[in-house]
């Protein structure tokens, strides 16, 4: 039997590959791990995905960059799987892999209308103002009154980024070419629309209370929109959360109107639900809701009363959906990997030996960090189980296949030469901490913590140790 490590890789460096491989680390076995990326940085949407005036939450990344600093695992970032590496030549090199690429684009809103110039993903103005460097640089922000389809968080971060002043954005770690976007925008009211009622938004009580503390931006409830039924009244008995939230839109929808003086507004819409995106020569001129009823049990259904809204653009926050992944099995209507537990499995529901998935390419994009870190323990369970041979309670000492060690090609300098070869620029972890102290030293040269670099190849370029002038 095989005395080397168990070699694993685990694709996709957010909080979901990376706590996967920390788990995966602490186990019993004698584990070798290479986590891959396609960004030249890590983090995933903890650095792509939250708003630059949330360094709360961003503090995730401190938890996370202590993990990759230990050094166990080993950082393999700006590599494309399905582009520079495939499913067969991982197999090469590596006895298992893990998918845990996430989920970036946006879920589908099937109405009239929402392909016409002016209308957008919440997911893609995320990339955007967040600095992503595969997005482009530019973004029109041209509205005056703008649209937000959503009950949830990112439809609160959209609207609060679309309607802060750029100034009070200063001291975040926004990106010049975002600031200098979002100083253009002429904008005065977005209008923040939920099917459901205040009792069902999927808002967080902080993120939403922190949404009447931007400078200068009045919120507008409306008591007609303000409705409850009994099982609104069940999920706020039942919700701590829930009561916060609806303590907090009580408090806007009472506020006097008389005290309403900012320059900008955002608006929360409940009970309207999407009907049609309107325009007029390709371009997005309003948009179309039918007022629906709350029917008892927090559902709800269209009640034939239409609104329109005079709005010059509009943007869906409607949730992030996966994308499929070369020679992978995916479901196409959930937008997941297919998989049993993170095991993934093939068109016959059979386990594909040896290849696994974890977080929101796992079970969809739901959950907190809590889910993540569970996801992740389950499917390392599966992985280590395989392994040694132990599942659904069989005694036996040691799996197929050598202890699970199927790869021909061990050492981990085999990876890295294959990819030199096919003229891949990877950028392991002393790269990345290239790249952030110089992100932190333009900052500090502004009073920021950091100003990031945009440019995907301005990014290769630092990590691989030519600081830019």
């Amino acid at each position: 039997m095989s005395t080397r490590p168990l070699r694993v890789a685990v694709v996709g460096a957010g909080p979901a590959g990376i706590y996967a491989s920390d788990i995966l680390s602490k186990t019993d076995l004698d584990v070798s791990i290479d986590l891959f990326e396609r960004l030249p940085a890590p983090f995933g949407l903890v650095r792509y995905g939250v708003a630059p005036d949330h360094p709360r939450i961003k503090q995730i990344i401190v938890a996370l960059h202590k993990v990759l600093s230990r050094g166990d695992i080993r950082l393999l970032a700006n590599v494309d799987f399905g582009t520079d590496v495939k499913l067969e030549d991982l197999r090469q090199f590596y006895d298992a892999v893990i998918f845990s690429t996430g989920a970036i684009k946006d879920a589908q809103l099937d109405i009239p209308g929402i392909d016409l110039d002016g209308s957008y993903g919440a997911a893609d103005f995320v990339s955007w103002y967040d600095g992503h460097p595969d997005v482009p640089r530019t973004w029109p922000l041209d509205a005056r009154e703008i649209a937000v389809v959503g009950a949830g968080n990112v439809a609160l971060d959209v609207a609060r980024m679309l309607a802060k002043h750029p100034k009070d954005l200063l001291p975040t770690e926004v990106p010049a070419n975002v600031y200098e976007g979002l100083q253009a925008s002429p904008v005065t009211d977005v209008h923040v629309f939920a099917r459901r009622g205040p009792a069902q938004v999927k808002f967080s009580p902080l993120e939403l209370r922190e949404l009447g503390h931007v400078p200068d931006v009045d919120i507008i409830v409306y008591p007609e929109d303000y409705d409850f039924d009994e099982g609104s009244e069940s999920a706020i008995n039942s919700s701590n959360q829930t009561k916060q939230v609806v303590k907090t839109l009580t408090d806007w929808a009472l506020d006097e109107p008389e005290t309403k003086t900012a320059s900008r507004r955002i608006h929360l819409h409940f009970l309207h639900q999407p009907v049609e995106v309107l325009g007029e020569d390709g371009k997005v001129t309003g948009f179309r809701t039918e007022r629906t009823a709350l029917q008892g049990d927090g559902t709800v259904k269209g009640t034939g009363e239409f609104h329109e809204f005079p709005v010059q653009a509009v943007y869906r926050a409607v949730g992030y959906f996966g994308s499929p992944l070369s020679e992978i099995p995916f479901d196409d209507h959930k937008g997941v990997i297919s998989n049993r537990e993170g095991r993934v499995v093939d068109m016959d529901g059979e386990h594909v030996p040896g290849v696994y998935a974890t977080g929101w390419i796992k079970r969809g994009p739901v959950g907190l960090i809590g889910h993540t870190k569970s996801d992740a323990s389950e499917t390392v369970k599966h992985l280590v189980e395989d392994v040694v041979g132990v599942a659904d309670g069989a005694d036996v000492s040691q799996g197929d296949l050598d202890g699970g060690r199927t790869a021909p090609q061990g050492g981990p300098e085999a990876i890295t030469a294959f990819l030199a070869d096919k003229g891949v620029q990877v950028i392991e972890w002393s790269g990345w901490e290239l790249l952030d102290a110089h992100e932190r030293a333009l900052g500090e040269a502004e009073g920021r913590e950091r100003v990031k670099v945009v440019p995907r190849e301005e990014m290769i370029t630092i990590s691989q140790g030519a600081r830019q002038a």
